[in-house]
């Protein structure tokens, strides 16, 4: 049970509140005044304060201020009647929870009070939580209290100890060089330099190049002798982006330098010593690449000491709240822009999308939603149609051609590509297993079969049944 302040100057609508709260267990304080609840607040230290918007002397708007000041910030509702609805809106956008309109239905009251304690009661977990992890492993830049990413920081925690090589797998936009950078930070390597190489992102004739450096005149744009990325990184940590896309032929020289600590720049005659750490990422099954000779079986054992998987964000729902709540506060310091909240229907949609591209589209959406927000608060319309659930595009063109089918035909399509996307996204959800995806969807294996074959889907490589 909480601790409530009552702050209204009417003693009836007080004396019905302090019945109807306390009958409910919770510890209840009145006070006829804003100046009178202020001087309660620090001594009773209430939980929720229900305050009226019309008071004698100091107004409710102006101690909503004060009372976000406190040092142990009270959630606060608002109370109005009908006509000042809007400055009530004005309220919650200064830091109120909710507000009520006068006279008001008790189990409305209610419900009201359970959902602000409630919100609060998962707020406190997930700062202790919180501060546990940070305490415990120390990982601040990496935001996560769902049961997977606690196994990543307790791996993370491990690693960062010892000087071994690490291999993180994870889908794109999961956070790979974060975790690599994080790791860095916390090893005794912390002090050296961080190079990242994203062994993707380089053409191939300059891998070589990329890795070992070169001398000047080595080959015709080589104006200047420059260090590769392994001499950049000597006396503190490689991380191997990507490390799956390398070429047969660079694995084989990337193996002899990790071996051997040393390199020889093209166009050079003297190896060069290195200490350097590697931290590797990729998002495909190396092991599989090595089965299907794509990839060196002593490079895999060698990069392949310890390794984690950073977990999809659609398997981690539990950090969405977080991450939004962060990312949204960054973007709009970042941008400068003017909106304070997140409308509760669009953190709704923001928590309930499945996020193919992770953390790093999240970050974007946000973002875009940031640029595009009209008002002080992020809403509905500021996010991107696939967010919103809409399947339908709503350009000139698609418009048209809906003008041209009959309302049967156009709900028949919309109901195709709803249906699809919905397969394919509890066969994500079920890695594949096609009886929980059934159960998931609330239809027969036979149905979920039938519908698979006809819009041709396959399921993630992962068991059948």
């Amino acid at each position: 049970m909480a601790r409530i302040l009552i702050v209204d100057d009417r003693e009836k609508i007080r004396k019905i509140l302090t019945v109807l709260l306390r009958e409910q267990g919770h510890e209840v304080k009145e006070a006829g005044s804003a100046e009178d609840g202020l001087e309660l607040q620090p001594i009773f230290e209430p939980e929720l304060v229900l305050l009226d918007l019309k008071l004698p002397g100091m107004q409710g708007t102006e101690a909503l201020g004060r009372l976000r000041e406190a040092s142990s910030p009270p959630d606060v509702v608002i109370m109005t009647a009908h006509a000042s609805i809007r400055s009530a809106v004005e309220a919650m956008r200064s830091g109120a929870f909710d507000y009520i309109t006068k006279p008001f239905d008790n189990d409305e009251l209610l419900l009201l009070v359970d959902r602000v304690l409630e919100m609060r009661r998962l707020h406190q977990e997930v700062d202790e939580l919180r501060t546990e992890l940070e305490t415990r492993y120390g990982f601040t830049e990496i935001i996560g209290i769902s049961r997977p990413m606690q196994e990543v920081f307790r791996i993370m925690a491990k690693v960062a100890k010892v000087d071994a090589t690490l291999l993180i797998y994870g889908e794109s936009g999961t956070g790979k060089e974060l975790v690599a950078k994080a790791v860095h930070r916390r090893s005794e390597r912390a002090d050296g330099p961080f190079v990242a190489v994203n062994c993707g992102a380089i053409p191939q004739t300059l891998i070589e190049s990329e890795f070992f450096g070169h001398e000047r005149g080595a080959f015709t744009d080589a104006r200047e002798t420059r260090p590769g990325s392994f001499e950049r990184a000597d006396g503190g940590t490689l991380f191997l982006d990507e490390v799956g896309e390398l070429p047969l032929d660079a694995q084989a020289k990337l193996l002899r330098a990790i071996q051997e600590r040393k390199v020889t720049r093209l166009g050079g005659r003297r190896p060069l010593s290195v200490d350097v750490r590697i931290l590797a990422a990729t998002y495909r099954d190396l092991e599989d690449m090595v089965r299907q000779g794509d990839f060196r079986e002593d490079l895999y054992w060698r990069i392949h000491v310890v390794s984690l998987t950073l977990p999809p964000l659609r398997d981690r729902r539990d950090d969405l709240p977080l991450l939004i709540d962060h990312i949204f506060d960054r973007a709009t310091e970042e941008l400068g822009a003017e909106v304070r909240s997140i409308q509760e229907a669009a953190r709704n949609l923001l928590v309930e999308y499945d996020w193919p591209g992770n953390v790093r589209e999240l970050e974007n959406v946000l973002t875009r939603a940031l640029v595009l927000s009209e008002g002080e608060e992020l809403t509905v319309r500021d996010l991107p149609p696939r967010v919103r659930g809409e399947v339908l595009g709503t350009d000139s063109r698609e418009q048209g051609a809906l003008g041209d089918l009959t309302l049967a035909e156009a709900v028949g399509q919309a109901t195709e590509r709803v249906e699809k996307a919905m397969i394919r996204a509890h066969l994500r959800r079920h890695h594949g297993n096609r009886t929980e995806t059934a159960a998931s969807l609330g239809v027969s294996r036979k149905t979920l079969f039938n519908k698979m074959r006809q819009y041709e889907l396959e399921p993630p490589d992962s068991p059948s049944e």
